[in-house]
């Protein structure tokens, strides 16, 4: 025990407006219903947790990670409730300590288990139809501050010694694990398949159609991760974890669950870590940058794009480099920097072709291709445009340049190519060629669930009212009303322009 208040767990005990001799009963009946009726919890033991810093025995923190997930209509876990036992109840600075936000970074030998008990409680959301409720992101430069020092060190190599007695056994993995087994070669090529699968799908249609499907598949994954496999099996199953985990990630941004999104993007850097594939971790880190920037939090994005290319270590190709120099450029074109958006860009472009062919790049990157540098070449411009109007040129020509190279099947890339294109045409004074793309656009949306499409588009709108006079634009206008979805209310940040796929 402590002695001093748990302020994770007060926190979020304020704001599910419990009493404690309410959360006690709770306690009690959801136990008896997880198969543990002997339980029996009073308003004082629910006193010394919140007030004492006390930590109960399992399973009472993984039963209130249920309760507060439910109740408060996001996922909440052992971690975010300071209920760890090997760790210290959370607490604020000027309070005694460093905060860690969610407990970040974790112990190794817990990433396994947050995994499972988080991507456990996000199914139970889902198959309880909950809404994912707002929570506030944490900052770029708290995650920065948390995770400098590890992720620039390598793993424990002790910690991933392969013991063939200790390997018979798994260890617990928290909420909801499937009943998985240990397994080879074979099993691992199959999950990595149903990577690929998975990412296509995402990128052709958006990722609410497939999240739940995604999470569930990590779920799995967690669960073999608590057997100890040999080193290099064991190694490319924390890949599979890590691209799962951002593609979880980004297919929860893409339907606004920011919070998720960003949870799911620190497991992944932590899972890619655990893997010895730093590179990899830098880019699960540059997936949280990208969500910064289209939240409007631009300097929460550089301080994320800095640990992202400071942690990706000395292995990581020229590509990789291009790409996360783009993204920087993006968050520097979002503060109106056009010196040094231009400049970081023109870094990205010699990077890009330098890159070494005959080293082939990581699956992860294979989707950054020549089309994509242009893609994000045409948003930082047209991004910087609403501060710089000539910068619309320079988004028009990139963006040319990517539509004339999207063939293979990735729609959702091919909208943001679009609306960049109207945007800066609007820009440009051009509303016949914007009332254009405008459409292309819109037709290409029906079949697409993201979200952040429509966030673009309205974006895209805004910019029509100077043209609201003209019949075409008006029509444009009148269409695009009919189609946008309700307007939804952010869930962790603030509004802004949106990340390409």
């Amino acid at each position: 025990m402590s002695r001093e208040p748990n302020t994770r767990l007060s926190d979020l005990f304020g704001l599910a407006g419990w009493s404690k001799g309410e959360l006690a009963r709770l306690v009690n009946r959801q136990a008896a219903a997880m198969g543990h009726p002997q339980l029996a919890t009073d308003t004082s033991r629910v006193r010394r947790w919140i007030d004492m810093g006390e930590i109960p025995r399992d399973p009472v923190p993984r039963v209130l990670a249920v309760l507060f997930t439910e109740r408060l209509g996001r996922v909440v876990t052992i971690e975010d409730l300071g209920l760890v036992r090997h760790g210290r109840a959370g607490k604020r600075q000027g309070g005694g300590g460093e905060e860690r936000p969610d407990g970040v970074p974790w112990a190794p030998e817990r990433t396994a288990a947050v995994l499972t008990e988080f991507t456990g409680m996000d199914l139970m959301l889902n198959r309880r139809g909950l809404v994912g409720a707002g929570a506030a992101l944490a900052a770029g430069s708290t995650l920065t501050s948390a995770m400098h020092d590890w992720l620039h060190t390598d793993p424990d190599p002790v910690a991933d010694a392969f013991d063939i007695h200790r390997s018979l056994h798994a260890d617990p993995a928290g909420f909801d694990r499937y009943e998985a087994a240990p397994i080879g070669s074979q099993e691992i090529e199959e999950l990595e398949r149903s990577v690929e699968v998975f990412r296509a799908w995402d990128a052709a249609r958006g990722g609410g159609l497939q999240r739940k499907a995604v999470v569930g598949q990590l779920n799995e994954v967690g669960g073999m991760l608590a057997y100890h496999h040999p080193p290099h099996l064991q190694r490319r199953l924390w890949g599979v974890a890590a691209n799962l985990a951002v593609l979880a990630g980004w297919m929860s941004h893409d339907v606004g669950l920011e919070p998720t999104a960003q949870k799911y993007f620190v497991i992944a850097a932590h899972a890619a870590r655990e893997g010895g594939d730093r590179p990899r971790a830098g880019e699960a880190l540059s997936r949280a940058a990208r969500q910064m920037v289209h939240l409007g939090r631009p300097d929460d994005a550089l301080d994320l794009m800095k640990l992202a290319r400071s942690g990706s270590g000395d292995e990581v190709l020229p590509r990789t480099r291009a790409m996360l120099f783009t993204i920087e450029a993006w968050a520097q074109a979002s503060m109106g920097k056009g010196q040094a958006m231009r400049r970081t860009l023109g870094q990205a472009e010699d990077l890009f072709v330098s890159d070494r062919p005959h080293e082939p790049a990581p699956d992860w990157m294979q989707t950054f291709k020549e089309e994509d540098l242009y893609g994000m070449q045409a948003l930082a411009y047209r991004t910087l445009a609403e501060f710089e109007p000539a910068a619309a040129a320079q988004a028009r020509h990139f963006a040319e340049k990517a539509l004339a190279l999207r063939i293979d099947g990735r729609q959702r890339s091919k909208i943001f190519d679009y609306l960049s294109m109207a945007s800066a045409c609007f820009i440009a004074d051009d509303p016949e060629q914007a009332d254009r793309y405008a459409r292309l656009a819109l037709v290409s949306m029906g079949s697409n669930s993201s979200q952040r499409t429509w966030d673009r588009l309205r974006q895209m709108y805004r910019l029509t009212a100077e043209y609201a006079g003209y019949p075409r634009i008006r029509q444009l206008r009148e269409e695009i009303e009919l189609a946008l979805p309700r307007a939804r209310q952010p869930r962790g940040g603030g509004s802004g322009s949106t990340a390409p796929a």
